[in-house]
């Protein structure tokens, strides 16, 4: 009877309703951006049919090289980016996609590329961009590749780069901008804008970018900051690149690109001046 009388009477409690997966965001996904090592994101083998080169990862992505049907091509992942891009636009994507992601495609790229974004749940994007190649074929390849970064990010395969003593990888950009020696070609009363990763930063009219490289700036040597040096002019802008050998990787060199712009509309190489104090101060600064 008192069995008989609580399953008349007592209520039954609520089963427990069970978790639903967080949207994915980026730093969710991909952790700490300083060290995200984007080659764990590229899965090589989705380039079917394909002899595909080991791909080359630098500060803020990786690219692999490949032949297909006797035409060269390229696949890129990375870089990461947080500012609207109204060239972005959706398209009708069809993988599976994790709780929070999107992908679009962007309207904006060369010719003979088709560029793909994957948005993360707070906005950050990844972008995902194949060149050469079948052209009848290319962004069907590229949406191969953007299924093997899903599988990445939900299969734990998220790598990170642990960057060696002396790796310029291990350099906060934004502090070389942050002295007063910088004021006379940047702005005395600017302030620095970092890039996602760490790898790059802005001050006004000076830049900084760090980057791993296959092949060495060309041109005549000059001496800036105790390094050897190159500069060149590229329409309002002035660079100056210094390059060391690679401690992480044989065979490539760690590059690091000062730019100055010109903002009198003079053009030319009138930026470079400016550019050249730039560098002797932040080329000092590096390790």
């Amino acid at each position: 009877m008192l069995i008989t009388a609580c399953a008349a009477g007592c209520a039954a409690e609520p089963a427990a309703a069970p978790d639903s997966p967080a949207p994915l965001t980026a730093v969710s996904a991909l952790g700490d951006f300083g060290t995200l090592d984007y080659c764990s994101l590229l899965d090589t083998t989705r380039l079917a049919r394909s002899t595909v080169a080991t791909p080359d990862s630098s500060f803020t992505g990786c690219q692999a090289d490949f032949v297909q049907n006797g035409r060269q091509g390229s696949v890129t992942v990375g870089p990461l980016a947080a500012d609207r891009d109204p060239n972005i636009q959706p398209y009708a994507y069809a993988g599976r996609l994790p709780d929070g992601i999107t992908v679009q495609q962007s309207n904006f790229a060369p010719a003979e590329t088709c560029a793909r974004t994957i948005t993360f749940a707070e906005g950050t994007r990844l972008s995902v961009t194949l060149s050469g190649g079948d052209a009848d074929q290319r962004c069907a390849r590229t949406d191969t590749v953007v299924d093997g970064v899903m599988t990445a990010l939900t299969g734990g395969r998220v790598r990170h780069a642990r960057f060696p003593d002396r790796s310029w990888g291990r350099v906060d950009a934004c502090a070389l901008l942050q002295s007063h020696d910088l004021d006379a070609a940047s702005g005395a009363d600017t302030q620095t804008a970092g890039g996602m990763t760490g790898h790059s930063c802005i001050r006004g009219k000076v830049s900084v970018d760090f980057a791993v490289v296959k092949q060495a700036p060309t041109g005549p040597a000059e001496t800036l900051g105790g390094r050897n040096a190159r500069v060149t002019s590229d329409g309002a802008f002035c660079r100056a690149r210094a390059v060391q050998p690679s401690p992480a990787t044989a065979g490539r060199a760690e590059q690091i690109t000062v730019s100055v712009v010109d903002t009198t509309g003079s053009g030319g190489d009138a930026a470079c001046p400016a550019a050249r104090a730039a560098a002797e101060a932040v080329f000092a600064k590096i390790p």
